[in-house]
C-alpha cells in the first residue's frame, strides 16, 4: 500500500537479493520514461524506496502519480511470480 505524506506517495519494496531489486528498478525506469514521470528513489541491497509527486503541479500528488504507482505495483507483482520473492 502506498502512503501519502508530505505531498508525496511513498512505498518500500523488498526483494530476495540485489539482482531482483535492480531488475525491478530497470523495469520501473522504463515505465517512468514512457510516462515522462520520474520518481525519487533509493536502493540499498534488496530494498527499493520510491517517492512520487508531480513537480509541474507544485510537488503535490496527482492522478499521474497514482497511475504510475499502480503500474509500479504491477511490475512488483510480476517480479514476485518470477523471482519467488517472499
Amino acid at each position: 500500500m502506498w502512503n501519502e505524506t508530505n505531498n508525496k506517495l511513498y512505498k518500500a519494496f523488498k526483494f530476495k537479493d540485489f539482482s531482483a531489486a535492480f531488475s525491478f528498478m530497470t523495469r520501473v525506469a522504463l515505465l517512468a520514461e514512457k510516462n515522462n514521470h520520474h520518481p525519487t528513489w533509493t536502493n540499498t541491497y534488496n530494498k527499493v524506496e520510491i517517492w512520487l509527486s508531480t513537480h509541474d503541479a507544485g510537488d503535490t500528488v496527482t492522478d499521474k502519480d497514482r497511475l504510475l504507482a499502480d503500474e509500479i505495483d504491477g511490475v512488483f507483482e510480476t517480479l514476485i511470480n518470477i523471482h519467488s520473492i517472499p
